[in-house]
């Protein structure tokens, strides 16, 4: 993936360039309103990868989490509000 081309949103004259240059050629382009970072358009594929990299993340996250409370738990198990206790703190 190429380096992000930052636009303000009056500088975006077409969206479908917008969108051809995310496909074809692998850049995002951040949109800016009033200096203010807004939205980024991306290819769909790069968008579902990092969709996947961002779930497979999470359920490794969680998986440790289960797996600390289950090792601190009584005979391998916790209560619902022990766990989600955990949760919140590892949030944090």
């Amino acid at each position: 993936m190429s380096e992000p081309v930052v636009e303000s949103k009056a500088e975006v004259r077409s969206l479908a360039d917008v969108i051809d240059r995310a496909r074809r050629e692998a850049t995002p382009t951040i949109i800016t309103r009033c200096g203010k970072q807004e939205t980024v358009v991306i290819d769909i594929q790069e968008y579902q990868q990092l969709r996947q990299f961002a779930e497979d993340a999470e359920e490794v996250r969680l998986n440790r989490l289960a797996d600390e409370a289950e090792s601190e738990g009584a005979d391998g198990s916790v209560s619902l509000e022990a766990m989600a206790a955990l949760l919140r703190d590892q949030q944090h």
